[in-house]
């Protein structure tokens, strides 16, 4: 795998930090397993939807957390944990599903949001939206036809 130095990037370029910080972060996380699998689909012009594999998580071992346009999504198996005591002992013949915590990291665009999760037959699906403030939108500007009249200079009467 090849490894990419961003340092020359920061030292001739002012303000691109972000971008930088975002090449690396790409660069880390295609390291990474594949696990768990997940889609990401436009829904709309401005319209997402992120679909995560989680078979055999239940809602309460599920967790979505957003911060500074960070999206992570983290589960963790009680059963894992080893505390119910009460369970009977399982023997597998054949274990083919993965019952492994994970942590998904999703770097969200400026201005997008998470407006709801849903979890049903194993799909964790995250729809989001690009919800840009009223000041950046696009406006049409009126332009004006009368002619204005300068201060002090009134016409005269005949």
């Amino acid at each position: 795998m090849r490894t990419y130095d961003f340092s020359p990037l920061y030292r001739s370029a002012v303000g691109f930090d972000r971008l930088a910080n975002l090449l690396e972060s790409a660069a880390r996380t295609s390291q990474e397993n594949g696990w768990p699998p997940y889609n990401i689909e436009t829904t709309g012009e401005n319209a997402y939807r992120i679909e995560i594999a989680v078979a055999g998580f239940k809602p309460d071992e599920l967790n979505i957390e957003v911060k500074e346009n960070l999206l992570t999504v983290t589960g963790r198996k009680t059963a894992n944990d080893g505390a119910d005591t009460t369970a009977p002992e399982r023997n597998f013949l054949h274990r083919g599903l993965a019952e492994r915590d994970f942590e998904r990291r999703f770097q969200l665009a400026d201005y997008v949001v998470v407006k709801t999760a849903d979890l049903s037959n194993g799909l964790l699906s995250i729809e989001l939206a690009r919800e840009l403030p009223e000041a950046l939108k696009p406006r049409r500007i009126e332009i004006g036809g009368g002619s204005k009249l300068i201060e002090g200079k009134k016409a005269k009467a005949a």
